[in-house]
């Protein structure tokens, strides 16, 4: 059985966006950790660039549904955490940083 990989599964998530800032939550740096086992269970541990954050549940909805309707994913969990805290110093993009004016 083919399981999606970490790096698959990153590069689904890269589709999806922050509507307020319009920048990829990963270029956001805001998916922490992937985790897939030897039966398809996916965790994707996330946070959001504030705990206000007005779209955060539809942020982690997209997470979900993007992932959990990859081939061979039997069971797909978001985790919200909170520490560390999300700093944008830590984005995982350039570009981001360059759209963000952040260096």
């Amino acid at each position: 059985m083919p399981l999606p990989t970490k790096q698959e599964i990153m590069d689904t998530l890269v589709n999806i966006h922050d509507p307020e800032i319009r920048i990829g939550i990963v270029d956001l740096g805001l998916i922490y950790d992937v985790d897939v086992n030897d039966k398809g269970a996916v965790k994707v541990k996330m946070t959001l660039t504030t705990p206000a954050c007005p779209y955060g549940e539809m942020l982690v909805s997209q997470v979900h549904n993007e992932v959990a309707a990859m081939a061979w994913v039997t069971n797909m969990e978001v985790v919200l955490v909170w520490d560390p805290p999300w700093n944008p110093e830590t984005m995982a993009s350039d570009n981001a940083k360059d759209i963000l004016g952040i260096w």
